[in-house]
């Protein structure tokens, strides 16, 4: 055979034998990092649009969970971050099974030192104290660390007479912790009877979820109650209340929108309005101060 028709056929082959390959190798994988699926509607979205739109679904508005700094990166005015006690942390005070190893975890998965942070900065530039909690740090839970780092803030607050705002995101008191742990209830209740007695305003803001003994404590001792929509809010779960009451419970009833109904709440804010509402809020009380 010529040998140019000879090559030529055996391109012919490879090709052929490329095409099947093709046919029938495994669909191409996309990363599972790169879009995310919001479990309120189904749809489905890339990671850089839900970023994008603060990480709320454009899709059905669910509010999907953020870490503490990110928080509030988004209602504190661009480098006034500074940050409080971040080296306060919890030191297994009990000497629970495993808890050492869940703090390790917790902390190299998240970057964090301890499951709230706190700070002093400008919103819409007037200074206030602020504190997030993190619920991917074993769930925000309150122990002793957490605990005194939310009265430390408080304090710093009501000795500087500045206003404070606190995001909650949190499981309740931290059960590796024991008595300990509830003792944080009390201690971050009396900080803030004191700040209040100074004439100060507090605004809490409960995020999904807030619950337990964050929600039986300074979360829900604010002057005024914000929640972003759709967050459970709540002490104890659905199923725990319904078989100790022995009622069947409304539907929704733990939900933010069920709660303002209900007088628990002044106002459901969206996050891309948090800011401007807290702005606004801090100047009508800058203005009753200075009265």
């Amino acid at each position: 055979m010529n040998p140019f028709l000879q090559r030529k056929e055996q391109l012919f082959s490879l090709e052929r034998r490329n095409r099947r390959s093709r046919q029938t190798a495994a669909p191409r994988q996309v990363p599972d990092n790169l879009f995310v699926q919001c479990p309120g509607c189904g749809k489905g979205f890339s990671r850089l649009a839900l970023a994008s739109n603060l990480y709320v679904c454009p899709g059905c508005g669910r509010h999907f969970k953020v870490s503490a700094y990110y928080r509030l990166s988004l209602v504190l005015d661009s480098g006034s971050f500074e940050e409080l006690n971040r080296g306060l942390v919890s030191n297994d005070p009990l000497d629970f099974p495993g808890y050492g190893a869940k703090l390790e975890a917790a902390r190299r998965v998240t970057g964090l030192t301890e499951g709230v942070i706190t700070a002093v900065g400008r919103i819409g530039g007037m200074p206030a104290a602020v504190a997030a909690l993190d619920s991917r740090f074993l769930m925000g839970s309150m122990g002793v660390a957490v605990g005194e780092k939310i009265t430390r803030l408080i304090e710093h607050a009501t000795q500087n007479r500045l206003p404070l705002v606190i995001f909650s995101a949190s499981g309740g008191a931290r059960m590796q912790e024991g008595i300990l742990s509830l003792m944080q209830m009390a201690k971050t209740s009396a900080a803030l009877q004191r700040h209040s007695q100074a004439g100060l305003l507090y605004i809490s803001v409960m995020t999904d979820p807030t619950t337990g003994g964050v929600t039986a404590s300074f979360a829900s001792l604010g002057d005024i109650a914000i929640a972003e929509p759709g967050a459970l809010i709540g002490f104890a779960g659905p199923r725990v209340i319904q078989q100790t009451i022995g009622q069947t419970l409304p539907e929704g009833f733990q939900s933010a929108e069920y709660l303002q109904e209900h007088g628990f709440l002044d106002a459901i804010v969206p996050r891309g309005q948090l800011r401007a509402v807290l702005v606004r809020l801090l100047r009508l009380h800058g203005r009753r101060a200075e009265a």
